[in-house]
């Protein structure tokens, strides 16, 4: 992993590159989080991992022993020894302060993986849960996959590298399985999606940044507004416009968080007409205008402020 700085307007923006070590496979990383504090220490600074990231690649975070506070997404978790964090690209992080942690974090870009993998770890799926605590069984299974996995991420001599990079190749699809397949998020069991809220939820995702309007998607996927409206309730627990402006909300957020863009350029980007309008409907929907969620985010820790930033306001076209 890399660290830069750009400079987007008057604040330094950290960038987080991807950058395994000479004469590793490209694609995957491997450290302790004892690494990741010397990295940050000498290429960071102070303020270091605090600061919003918005990486390119996977994060898988655990524990050994200790206790870490990360925010993904602008939610704040609380993670101990055996639990896990899967950050997965495009999600706005801050790290917490490592100090009293010791564990791994795998660094990994999804093509490195294997497509058969990608699809039955649901590597790709930005609705699955941050946070996986595993049962004891499951806990020393992902302990003994970290521990080869970190193992043969070193041992380059004697073997082929093409070899080298299969063998490890396999082993983080080991990791990844067990952890998308044998272990639950924080919390009771969430019923499985219906066909009709998982076509909406595709959608959404898809096209969030084209139209805000319920109608819209109704008429692409053929089905009722009233239906879309009870399956979203069914499965996320809110309406099918809400839905979509949370989506919306996030995007902004994640935006505002990560970098320096003018009002406008990010109205833009999200499909607004101006910034006016823009500024409106999230000042509606997150308690604040735009600016002062950027002040509020840039200048807090991810130790304070444990609930996140959520979304307030009523729904709007």
């Amino acid at each position: 992993m890399t660290v830069s700085r750009r400079h987007d307007g008057p604040r330094e923006i950290v960038d987080i590159g991807f950058a395994p070590a000479v004469g590793t496979p490209t694609g995957v990383e491997i450290m302790s989080l004892a690494q990741l504090r010397e990295r940050a220490a000498v290429r960071m600074g102070e303020a270091g991992l605090g600061e919003p990231q918005r990486p390119t690649f996977h994060h898988l975070i655990t524990l050994s022993s200790g206790s870490l506070w990360h925010t993904v997404d602008f939610t704040g978790y609380a993670l101990k020894p055996g639990s896990w964090l899967w950050v997965r690209p495009g999600q706005v992080q801050q790290w917490g302060d490592l100090r009293g942690a010791e564990g791994s974090l795998i660094l990994f870009e999804r093509d490195f993986l294997d497509p058969g993998t990608v699809a039955a770890a649901r590597v790709d799926d930005m609705h699955a849960p941050v946070l996986l605590v595993p049962d004891a069984e499951d806990r020393h299974a992902l302990e003994v996959a970290v521990n080869h996995l970190a193992l043969e991420s070193q041992a380059l001599h004697g073997i082929a590298l093409e070899a080298h990079v299969a063998v490890v190749r396999h082993l983080l699809a080991v990791l990844v399985l067990r952890l998308s397949q044998r272990t639950a998020p924080v919390g009771s069991p969430a019923p499985e999606p219906g066909e009709t809220f998982v076509d909406f939820r595709d959608a959404v995702e898809r096209d969030f940044t084209r139209t805000r309007r319920l109608e819209d998607y109704a008429h692409a996927l053929g089905y009722s507004p009233r239906t879309l409206s009870r399956a979203t309730l069914a499965g996320a627990g809110v309406g099918a416009k809400e839905f979509i402006d949370r989506r919306v909300i996030l995007e902004a957020k994640r935006l505002l968080a990560h970098g320096d863009q003018s009002a406008s350029r990010i109205a833009a980007q999200l499909g607004f007409t101006s910034a006016t309008n823009f500024s409106k409907y999230f000042q509606q929907r997150a308690g604040q205008s735009p600016i002062a969620f950027r002040a509020t985010v840039r200048g807090r820790s991810s130790e304070s402020g444990r609930g996140g930033v959520s979304g307030t306001g009523r729904a709007e076209r």
